[in-house]
């Protein structure tokens, strides 16, 4: 009987931990999910701001649209990311509630077994019946057993009456617990319906857009694969001043170096620098939210059109000052007739790049610091846009700036 409580109790005690490490994974990852959505309605929040603050003419109608499905886009992630909640609480709320009736049956059990307990210790006169049971012994030896098992009985009710308390506060908790999750879920059931409520006005309103446009999509098309000729354009001609200084910096070294900069060791020390600031680096504008990521994806709108960036594009607010995200020094400043100047600055064996600028201060071979204006970036007339394109490369390589950029506060 006595072995049967111990191993009860010990299984107790072990519920207990694997119940606190359960909670506290299901916190960590709910945590995670909230982290998630706060970025998002961060970013949301600078959609509205930058992109949809001022009515625009009827020549930015494309890019209304773009920005729509954007923005479409973003709710949709919020509202996974809630479902994701959900679901997350509707097993957490499972859980609790057969941990719960666990803890009842076990709390009954427990109550069961110590009344028996003290109704057989009563029933026996205790005190006069274990000095008896002591002075009965036969040996020195079994006298001392007798006591020490005495100890123990005594010990283990102390630690019964102890765990009756201990099951009774984790129940007290679990149900308050439980009552705090019904009321969260509820409420993100809540959030939820009111964002699908204005995603749905929001996909009604891209779609007439879209239908409006429908005579025109050619057209729409068109620009799209102009706007990717010149954006390819740019890309080669970066390639290719890359390509040139590097072989600039072998001039007088063998073949085998012709693939990466031949570095002085103040050089190297800055690239190995620039690479321990990997995901650290500040944003090139001091406000802004990534409107186009890294690498080939569908456009937003027209989904059969491919759209490739070797970086990533921030709309930012007009005027806007943009800034080195590191010390080096400008590789170049690159202007092609039709298309706005783009800054070149490198650091060791990494190149940063700096596209879509409507003014430049510096010029090809100055310093710079980290943070420093180097220009401002450019504001479409017709459409009201303030973007920047910024990309980061290892020698000829594009990296994805996303990886190497602070998250935006």
């Amino acid at each position: 009987m006595s072995f049967f409580r111990i191993s009860k109790q010990s299984f107790l005690i072990a519920a207990f931990l694997l119940s606190a490490l359960l909670v506290h994974a299901q916190k960590s990852t709910q945590k995670q999910l909230e982290e998630k959505k706060a970025d998002i309605k961060k970013e949301l929040k600078e959609i509205n701001a930058l992109l949809f603050t001022n009515k625009q003419n009827k020549a930015a109608v494309f890019s209304d649209v773009e920005n729509l499905s954007y923005k479409i886009e973003r709710k949709q992630e919020l509202i996974k990311l809630t479902n994701q909640q959900i679901n997350l609480l509707n097993q957490e709320i499972e859980d609790n509630s057969k941990f719960i009736e666990k803890l009842e049956k076990d709390l009954f059990e427990v109550k069961e077994a110590y009344k028996e307990m003290i109704l057989k210790s009563f029933k026996s006169k205790s005190g006069k019946n274990r000095l008896m049971f002591i002075l009965s012994s036969e040996t020195f030896f079994q006298a001392f057993k007798r006591t020490q098992y005495i100890k123990q009985y005594s010990l283990f009710r102390k630690n019964q009456a102890k765990k009756i308390g201990l099951i009774s506060a984790e129940l007290k908790e679990i149900k308050k617990e439980l009552l705090y999750k019904r009321d969260l879920k509820q409420g993100l059931l809540t959030k939820n319906r009111s964002t699908q409520k204005t995603l749905e006005s929001e996909k009604k309103e891209a779609k007439n857009i879209i239908s409006k446009l429908r005579n025109k999509e050619k057209k729409y098309k068109r620009n799209i694969i102009a706007k990717e000729k010149e954006s390819q354009k740019i890309d080669k001609q970066i390639d290719k001043l890359i390509r040139e200084a590097i072989a600039r910096s072998n001039k007088n070294k063998s073949s085998k170096n012709s693939k990466g900069f031949n570095l002085t060791p103040e050089a190297k020390a800055l690239a190995k620098k620039f690479e321990l600031n990997k995901g650290k680096l500040p944003w090139p504008v001091s406000r802004g939210v990534v409107i186009q990521k890294f690498g080939t994806q569908p456009h937003p709108v027209v989904k059969t059109a491919k759209i490739k960036s070797n970086g990533i594009v921030i709309a930012t607010e007009k005027s806007q000052k943009v800034k080195t995200v590191f010390e080096g020094s400008v590789l170049s400043v690159l202007q092609f007739r039709g298309s706005n100047p783009t800054v070149l600055v490198q650091h060791g064996n990494y190149i940063t790049a700096y596209k879509n600028l409507s003014k430049v201060f510096v010029s090809k071979g100055d310093k710079v610091s980290s943070n420093q204006y180097i220009g401002e970036v450019f504001t479409n007339s017709s459409t009201g846009k303030s973007s920047i394109q910024f990309s980061i490369f290892q020698k000829t390589t594009p990296l994805n700036p996303l990886l190497w950029i602070l998250k935006m506060n």
